[in-house]
């Protein structure tokens, strides 16, 4: 009888072919570029949470998090490499329909993000250059611009300039930590919320921020035929990136706190400011060079991500055949690639916090929804090998699943109302969609049910 898991994967036609690969070294740095991208972006985490409490959440948050997530992607990902990754785990698991609204989700939820990561670099412009209105949506236009433009030509080229780029990023940014810490003359836990304001509106803003900078450790599994020995390099990455994402958002936000303090003043760009009080314009300079630098990665590498989901549902006939094709130069699907950059540049004129919060409950649903698709198959393809299992039993995968699942409740019933309206709204527009898939979706492709 054949496997659940391979029965409705199409992972050996000649589009597959086309695709290219990576080794190690790139491809963690890609995973390294989406899951962390350095310690830049979500400054505002010491003023809203408090340093206390944001450090705190910090060094806690990866073991209640990134490990449950890290440790059910790896598992996944020796049993099922296959493009798509998550998006076809679920699918498997539950079937066309909530295999769609992950898929859906993800890839809609990252026009939200791609375009907080162009409004970011346009706020760190601005901290270097005051920029109008028009100016920052120029600058965030030309960014979009760019690593769209980057990602057509392929993964290996994403691979090769995102190790670069991070081993330049990382020099300003040691500079900046082991400064910081020269000059130690406060403690970065104090205060551990902030004075005057209710702490359930501190604890659930720096949770919800600290959930969002420590996610995506499943994603880079869209890629996952397009990584050599994936069954090796997935597992191993993962162990990688983990405490290397801990190490550069920790010890940057302690230093810096500790010798510059104003916690009050922290916000998206900060850490340019940072800098120059501490050691002149020069290390502001510099500082804002490995913003800039680690803002390119992050958006390179989640637009690489989100590009191949489309790819993957079309080829399941869930999305318009033509997204399935891939270049025939650079084996890339370079039409997702296009089709969303428009719609990133309308988004960019939104601002980073905004978008965020938007975009934490279209994560949140697909995210979830990963997590109970290993669990179910665990059980359903219980004959499949597996390289690597999550430790523990049904104990353990429980806890994986179920983990991240209650923190992400707690913090999306506890985020900005504007913000859950609209996450909620754009979450509905799932099994809309899927409606209209599963209505002029072609006779030739088969449907897939959930296998029991």
């Amino acid at each position: 009888m054949t496997s659940p898991i391979t029965s409705s994967v199409p992972n050996d036609g000649p589009a597959h072919a086309a695709l290219k690969k990576i080794s190690l070294a790139p491809f963690v740095a890609v995973l390294y570029a989406y899951c962390s991208g350095g310690p830049f972006g979500f400054e505002a985490i010491i003023s809203s949470a408090g340093p206390g409490m944001a450090l705190i959440f910090l060094l806690t948050v990866p073991f209640l998090f990134s490990v449950p997530v890290s440790l059910a992607t790896a598992e996944m990902s020796t049993a099922m490499p296959v493009e798509g990754g998550f998006y076809r785990w679920t699918r498997t698991a539950f079937g066309d329909f909530w295999g769609f609204q992950c898929g859906w989700w993800n890839w809609t939820g990252t026009f939200l993000m791609s375009a907080a990561y162009g409004a970011a670099m346009a706020d760190y412009v601005d901290s270097i250059i005051p920029l109008s209105k028009t100016q920052h949506w120029m600058v965030a236009f030309g960014f979009l611009l760019l690593v769209s433009v980057v990602n057509v030509l392929g993964i290996r080229l994403v691979g090769s300039l995102t190790l670069a780029l991070l081993l330049l990023a990382l020099v300003p940014t040691a500079l900046f930590t082991l400064l910081g810490f020269w000059h130690l003359h406060y403690n970065p836990f104090h205060p551990i919320f902030p004075p005057g304001r209710p702490w359930q509106q501190s604890f659930g803003d720096g949770l919800a921020l600290a959930l969002w900078v420590y996610s995506g450790y499943e994603q880079l599994s869209t890629v996952a035929e397009e990584v050599e020995h994936p069954k090796r390099n997935f597992p191993l990455g993962l162990a990688i990136v983990v405490p290397l994402a801990m190490a550069s958002f920790v010890l940057p936000y302690a230093a810096g706190v500790a010798s510059v303090n104003n916690w009050q003043k922290w916000k998206v760009n900060y850490f340019v400011t940072a800098a120059r009080d501490l050691a002149g314009p020069w290390l502001a300079f510099a500082m804002f060079g490995a913003a800039a630098v680690c803002t390119f990665v992050l958006l390179d590498s989640t637009i690489l991500s989100a590009s191949r989901v489309p790819f993957s549902m079309a080829e399941d006939g869930l999305l318009h055949r033509s997204l399935s094709r891939l270049h025939p130069r650079y084996g890339t699907p370079a039409r997702a690639i296009l089709l969303a950059f428009p719609l990133l540049v309308v988004l960019a004129q939104f601002g980073v916090v905004r978008l965020i919060a938007i975009y934490a409950w279209f994560r949140a649903a697909s995210s979830v929804l990963t997590l109970f698709s290993v669990w179910r198959l665990r059980k359903t393809a219980a004959d499949r090998h597996r390289d690597f299992l999550v430790p523990g039993g049904q104990l353990g995968i429980a806890l994986v699943a179920l983990t991240p699942t209650l923190l992400f409740t707690w913090a999306l019933c506890n985020s900005d109302p504007a913000a859950r309206w609209w996450g909620l709204l754009g979450l509905a527009v799932g099994p809309a969609a899927y409606a209209i898939a599963h209505r002029t979706r072609p006779r030739s492709y088969p449907r897939h049910e959930s296998s029991e």
